[in-house]
């Protein structure tokens, strides 16, 4: 199979879809990879790293989609993008096309695409691909938390997360208990700070408890004990999601209005929408704007600011997808792996994925396969 690696157009978006190790598995398997010219080097993976393992570079983004079956790429689509794709082909990409743009989902549909959302690709009750992203999101929340809690920022309220012998802590409230949640806590109580964590899930609470540390706080989420947390924090992490859908705004900006002068707000779920009324999402390079006093963080590719850390993970957690496909064709390889069928929101020129039929108003029609063998 053809496959392709465009370079990403966000804004400040560094990472590639494909580390050279992915690409090498693919020429090794058999498969022709066609890499955009300088793709990689946000990455620090440059086009010799590419040709060695095999890859052939293309110098426009019209010659990537052009002489590709596959696309594989990081970032959501746009106008542009979605402009250059084939008829017929596949793509794998984040697409968040819940909270995306109608116009998007009927080029889709024109040209009969199969899309892929990598956020929804499911294996043994977990999402694999996403996890991989959000793992390193967690994290990042608090290393960004705690650069805006700094004086050195406009209206930072001065405060290091860790405390000092005689001087508490900063208080970090976190908003779900998953894979961003948990890695956030994680950092948080690793650094010293005094850590609360709300969920509706008490499993995910008592992970919390269990894998990490009694000394954190596990709060049932609720609007009353959310509305405290909010007002007591220092730092507050929005760390929901809702698979495929929108997120909703649990946090009101009433609670925002409560919150002390100078916190800190990262909401990570900004990509789907965002938890907290008041954000909006930022860019890398202005990441943060004041509403109510308080410093809201609302970038949604926040994992580019790692980004060879994180395309090395997408590559870990894709490359077998991208092989199923390329080695069994997409026919057998949906057929024989269930939750990446999942993940298939367009095919055969249908909507395929019914959260988004009922969002865009459009014609759901369930996913059915035929075996090529």
């Amino acid at each position: 199979m053809r496959i392709g690696i465009p370079k990403e157009t966000l804004q400040e978006e560094k990472r590639v879809a494909l580390a050279p190790a992915g690409v090498d598995a693919l020429v090794k398997a058999g498969h022709t990879v066609f890499i955009e010219n300088e793709a990689g080097l946000g990455s620090h993976f440059t086009n010799q790293d590419y040709e060695s393992v095999g890859a052939t570079i293309v110098y426009s983004p019209e010659e990537v989609y052009q002489r590709s079956e596959l696309i594989t790429k990081v970032t959501p689509l746009t106008d542009d993008v979605v402009g250059y794709i084939q008829d017929n082909q596949i793509l794998f990409s984040f697409l968040h096309l819940a909270v995306g743009r109608k116009n998007i989902i009927d080029k889709l549909l024109e040209k009969n695409v199969t899309a892929i959302s990598y956020e929804l690709i499911e294996k043994n009750d977990n999402l694999p691909v996403l996890q991989s992203i959000s793992e390193i999101a967690g994290q990042l929340a608090i290393q960004v938390g705690s650069k805006f809690l700094k004086s050195d920022v406009p209206s930072g309220r001065g405060i290091l997360l860790g405390g000092i012998p005689g001087v508490a802590p900063a208080a970090v409230v976190i908003l779900g208990a998953g894979v961003v949640g948990f890695n956030a806590a994680r950092a948080a109580y690793s650094m010293g700070a005094q850590v609360i964590v709300l969920d509706k899930d008490l499993r995910r609470l008592r992970r919390i408890e269990h894998s990490l540390s009694k000394n954190i706080t596990t709060v049932v989420a609720n609007p009353l004990t959310l509305a405290r947390g909010v007002k007591f924090a220092d730092l507050f992490i929005g760390a929901i999601q809702i698979k495929g859908e929108k997120s909703p705004h649990l946090v009101t900006e009433e609670m925002v209005k409560t919150m002390k002068e100078g916190a800190v707000i990262v909401d990570v779920a900004i990509d789907q929408g965002g938890c907290v009324e008041t954000s909006y999402p930022t860019t890398i390079s202005n990441p943060t704007f004041i509403k109510h006093n308080v410093i809201h963080y609302c970038v949604p590719n926040i994992p580019a600011l790692v980004a060879r850390t994180a395309s090395y993970g997408l590559t870990n957690a894709s490359i077998e997808y991208v092989l199923n496909i390329a080695n069994n064709g997409l026919s057998n390889a949906l057929l024989g792996d269930v939750g990446l069928s999942k993940g298939v929101c367009t095919y055969n020129g249908s909507c395929s994925n019914e959260i988004i039929a009922d969002t865009f108003d459009l014609e759901y029609r369930r996913l059915h396969i035929f075996s090529t063998n």
